[in-house]
C-alpha cells in the first residue's frame, strides 16, 4: 500500500476518533457535569462569584486580581498563536515561490504540504480568535464583579457567573486548538505518526477532563459551605426581613413622634 493511500485512510480515522471523544464530552458536560473537570470548574466559578458579591468593598481587589491573571495569560497565548500563524503564512508563501520553477511531480507533493501547513494555520488562527473572546468576556467581568449594586439582586449575579463562564470556555476552546495542532504538525512526517498522536492524545485528554472520586468528594464538601447559592439566597431573606423590620420601626417611631407634638401643641394653645 502506497502512504498516500494510508494517508487516506489513517488520516480520517484519526480526526474521527478525536472528534467522537469530544462529542461524548460536550454530552457529559451537559448531562452529568460534575464528572468532567469543566462542569466542576464552572459551578465552582458560579459560586466564587456569589461569594465576591456578598462584600464587593472588600472582596473586589481579590476578584479584579484573579481576572486579571487569567486576562495576562489569555492575552499571551493569544500572542504566541498569532506569532506563530505569522510564521507558518510567512514559511508558506516562501516555499510555495520557490516550488514553482520544479517540476510537476514537486509541484504537486509542495501542494500536499501547502494543506497540511494550511490545517496547521486555521488551527492556531481559531486559537487566537478563542483567546481574544476570553479576554473580552473577562473584562466586562472585571467591571460586573466589583459592583455593589450586583449584590442587590440575583439576576446580576447569574449574569456574572454566565459571562465568567462564557470566558472559561473560550479558553478551553483555545486550549483544543492548541491540542489539535499536535496531530497535525506529525502529519508532516505522514499519517501514521498523526494517527498515533490522535490516539495517544485522545487518552491524555480522557485523563485531563473526567474526574474521580476524591475530586468530587472535595468539591460537595465546598459545595456545602458558606458561600453557597442556597446560603447566599438565605442572607438575602433575612437581608430583607431585617429591612423591613427596620422600616416598621422607623414608621412606629414617626407616628408616635407626631402624636408627641400634637400633644405638646395642643397644651400650649391651653
Amino acid at each position: 500500500m502506497e502512504i498516500s493511500q494510508i494517508d487516506y485512510i489513517l488520516v480520517p480515522c484519526g480526526l474521527f476518533v478525536l472528534a467522537v471523544y469530544h462529542v461524548w464530552l460536550v454530552v457529559m458536560i451537559i448531562r452529568a457535569p460534575e464528572r468532567t473537570v469543566i462542569g466542576l470548574n464552572a459551578e465552582s466559578r458560579r459560586q466564587w462569584v456569589y461569594c465576591l458579591v456578598k462584600d464587593p468593598l472588600k472582596n473586589g481587589t481579590l476578584a479584579v486580581q484573579t481576572i486579571r491573571n487569567n486576562m495576562m495569560a489569555s492575552t499571551q497565548l493569544a500572542t504566541i498563536s498569532i506569532t506563530l500563524s505569522s510564521l507558518i503564512s510567512a514559511f508558506v508563501s516562501s516555499y510555495n515561490s520557490s516550488s514553482n520553477s520544479s517540476s510537476t511531480k514537486l509541484s504537486s507533493t509542495s501542494s500536499v504540504h501547502t494543506y497540511k501547513y494550511f490545517a496547521i494555520l486555521v488551527c492556531f488562527l481559531l486559537a487566537f480568535f478563542c483567546y481574544l473572546q476570553c479576554t473580552r468576556y473577562y473584562a466586562h467581568v472585571s467591571f460586573f464583579v466589583s459592583l455593589p449594586s450586583s449584590a442587590s439582586r440575583r439576576e446580576n449575579i447569574e449574569y456574572v457567573a454566565k459571562q465568567l463562564n462564557r470566558g472559561s470556555i473560550f479558553w478551553s476552546l483555545g486550549l483544543r486548538a492548541f491540542y489539535l495542532s499536535f496531530p497535525l504538525m506529525l502529519w508532516i512526517f505522514g499519517g501514521i505518526p498523526m494517527f498515533l498522536c490522535c490516539c495517544g492524545l485522545t487518552a491524555v485528554l480522557y485523563f485531563l477532563d473526567t474526574t474521580s472520586s476524591l475530586t468530587r468528594e472535595i468539591y460537595q464538601g465546598e459545595n456545602n459551605s458558606a458561600c453557597s447559592v442556597d446560603s447566599f439566597a438565605a442572607d438575602a431573606g433575612e437581608s430583607g426581613d431585617s429591612n423591613s423590620n427596620l422600616s416598621r420601626l422607623l414608621l412606629k417611631h414617626q407616628i408616635v413622634t407626631y402624636q408627641h407634638a400634637n400633644t405638646v401643641t395642643e397644651d400650649g394653645s391651653r
